[in-house]
C-alpha cells in the first residue's frame, strides 16, 4: 500500500481482517451541501471525490467487490423543484 492513507494510518489490517465486498449506499450529498450554505451541486461533487478516494482505497487494500448504489428510484417521483 503506498496511499496516503495507508501512510498516514498508525492502524495495520491483514489480509484475513479485511471484507472481500464492500458496499456503499451514497445519500444526502445535496442535504449536507445545503447544510453548509452550499449549492447541492457542491455536494454532488463532494460525494463523487469520496468515491474516487473510496475506489483508490478499495484497490489499494485488495478489496475483490466494492457496490455503489448512488441514486435512488424513489429520486424519480420528487418534485422538480425542492
Amino acid at each position: 500500500m503506498d496511499s496516503a492513507l495507508a501512510k498516514s494510518s498508525a492502524i495495520e489490517f491483514a489480509p484475513e481482517q479485511l471484507p472481500a465486498h464492500i458496499g456503499v449506499i451514497m445519500d444526502g450529498n445535496g442535504r449536507w451541501a445545503e447544510a453548509r450554505g452550499k449549492h447541492r451541486t457542491e455536494g454532488h461533487r463532494a460525494g463523487v471525490e469520496a468515491l474516487r478516494r473510496l475506489i483508490t482505497c478499495a484497490v489499494e487494500f485488495d478489496i475483490k467487490y466494492l457496490t455503489v448504489f448512488s441514486f435512488s428510484s424513489e429520486n424519480w417521483q420528487r418534485r422538480k423543484m425542492k
